[in-house]
């Protein structure tokens, strides 16, 4: 494909980039870093990039005590001629995180970044620079576009296992040299409480970097944000993050299993002390805020949103969709009037009319759950579905209405070029969906690509619901519950559009890259 060249980014990630990621290490996992200045602030935590768009994008840091940020940009890494960004003062109400927006950077070009901190009350004094690179989006059509996406990260109990060398599936993505990550929810297991071990089915032992705030369900705010923290002690994490910026939503294990807004928490789960989910979803949506540059939701903002278009460049927009935040309580889930829905009223008119704007060859609708796929809510006794469909193959019901509406609004205002990104159940597969095939049938055909998990048990396929006509034509699950990453079945996707054709074709793979399933789509048609 014609996806444009990479001056200079290969040293980065064999210099300056991985030196500072090594030196990086938080230090309740070892020594302080090497050329860390005493008493001066230091970036333990490494950097991030999010929402890059042509000419923007966010950078990210934490600080070990009270700091400003400061961020230089550059051409290249050898830092000649700096432009220099005075960010936030970092303190205690952010837990020490902030983000920069750097803005009127070129277009489709390879940024290099650092990041010092300052103490408050001396400039001069800065702790060692943390560095990282990213690309902005190009506006020629030309330079193609590459992204990966996956879920689900230190999922049922399954954390950071240094025999294994942690999360080493970031080490594969990065290989791919990506434009950007969609991150597709769960980016934590508030709820999942981490041991030091646990048992495997062979008689072996997993083990996993503990930290206090694991131990036990979130419920504080400084418990959410421990759980933010927790991930980035791997240092494949942060040495991906440094080098691919990310565009992030979340799920329902950010808060807990199978939220929804209104609900409480019965009195017989005594892990939680606090049983209003409302409550727990504000701080955990505070927390999430601040460990993820996201440009709808900052830190401190009375509004915000997780739902968002990034506009990727003439090839390609996402519409990233937040299918918790404005959801009916989980139910049955077979009444036959639902304006509420999985995205709430709101939510669903502003996609609309997204994609009735959207001039992008390709329009990827980032969903935090699956459409076809049956997903029981589980903590309920009685029949009760977390996601959309319900296992009714007959006409729409419930959250399907809201879904119906939409494909029917796709299919007459003729918006072409629409796919489906999800994770979510632990396990990949491609549907494609076909009004021959359905009880539903005023909409075109589309597909959606399954992908995860990235670090957390794996699970067997979920079966499906013929209302829209799925037809599963590849699906990669373990056939016991709660496969260990030690025993594979973790996933990630790839989406490549090639520049001269349009053609977008998807790589469905496995944890160090193999690919499993690929799948290439035509620009411009419907019924694919």
């Amino acid at each position: 494909m014609s996806h444009r060249p990479l001056p200079g980014r290969r040293s980065v990630l064999r210099g300056s980039l991985a030196a500072s990621a090594a030196l990086t290490l938080p230090v309740g996992l070892g020594a302080a870093p090497a050329f860390a200045r005493s008493g001066r602030p230091a970036a333990d935590w490494g950097v991030q990039t999010g929402d890059v768009t042509a000419d923007s994008g966010l950078v990210w840091v934490r600080a070990d005590r009270p700091a400003r940020m400061i961020v230089e940009t550059a051409a290249t890494e050898s830092f000649r001629n700096p432009r220099r960004w005075h960010g936030p003062l970092l303190g205690a109400g952010t837990d020490f995180t902030g983000t920069t927006r750097l803005h009127g950077l070129p277009s489709g070009e390879q940024i290099h970044y650092r990041v010092l901190l300052a103490d408050p009350d001396d400039p001069r004094r800065t702790g060692e620079p943390v560095t990282g690179t990213f690309r902005t989006v190009s506006r020629r059509r030309r330079d193609g576009v590459r992204f990966l996406w996956s879920g689900d990260l230190a999922g049922q109990g399954w954390g950071i296992n240094p025999d294994l060398g942690g999360y080493r599936i970031y080490d594969a993505m990065a290989r791919l040299d990506p434009d950007f990550f969609l991150c597709s929810g769960d980016t934590v297991y508030a709820d999942g409480p981490i041991s030091a071990t646990q048992a495997l089915p062979d008689g072996g032992t997993w083990r996993n970097v503990t930290t206090e705030e694991k131990a036990k369900v979130a419920e504080t705010l400084a418990e959410y944000r421990g759980n933010f923290r927790y991930n980035l002690l791997d240092r494949n994490l942060r040495r991906f993050n440094a080098q691919v910026p990310s565009i992030v939503q979340w799920d329902d294990h950010e808060v807990r299993n199978n939220w929804y807004p209104g609900e409480m928490i019965a009195s017989t789960d005594t892990r939680y002390t606090e049983k209003s989910i409302d409550v727990l979803a504000a701080r955990a949506r505070r927390a999430f805020s601040e460990y993820f540059p996201l440009s709808t939701l900052r830190p401190g903002a009375k509004e915000g949103r997780v739902h968002r278009v990034l506009h990727q460049g003439p090839l390609l927009d996402v519409f990233v969709l937040d299918m918790r935040t404005y959801r009916n309580a989980n139910s049955a889930d077979d009444q036959t009037a639902d304006p509420q829905g999985i995205l709430g009223r709101e939510q669903l008119e502003w996609l609309k009319r997204e994609l009735a704007r959207s001039r992008a060859v390709w329009k990827v609708l980032a969903a935090d759950m699956p459409l076809g796929l049956v997903v029981p809510d589980a903590t309920e006794n009685k029949p009760n579905f977390e996601a959309v469909a319900q296992g009714d193959p007959g006409a729409p019901l419930g959250r399907e209405l809201q879904i119906a509406e939409l494909l029917r609004f796709i299919k007459h205002r003729r918006i072409t070029g629409t796919l489906w990104l999800t994770a979510d159940v632990h396990h990949t597969s491609a549907q494609h969906y076909q009004p021959s095939r359905a009880a539903f049938t005023d909409f075109e055909p589309f597909w959606e690509f399954v992908s995860g998990p990235l670090n957390a048990g794996a699970f067997p396929a979920s079966a499906l619901d013929g209302t829209f006509g799925p037809e599963r034509v590849f699906v990669k699950a373990p056939t016991a519950s709660n496969v260990s990453p030690a025993g594979g079945y973790q996933f990630f996707g790839e989406v490549d559009i090639d520049g001269d054709s349009g053609e977008l074709t998807v790589r469905l793979r496995e944890q160090d890259g193999t690919v499993l399933f690929t799948k290439t789509l035509q620009p411009g048609r419907v019924g694919q």
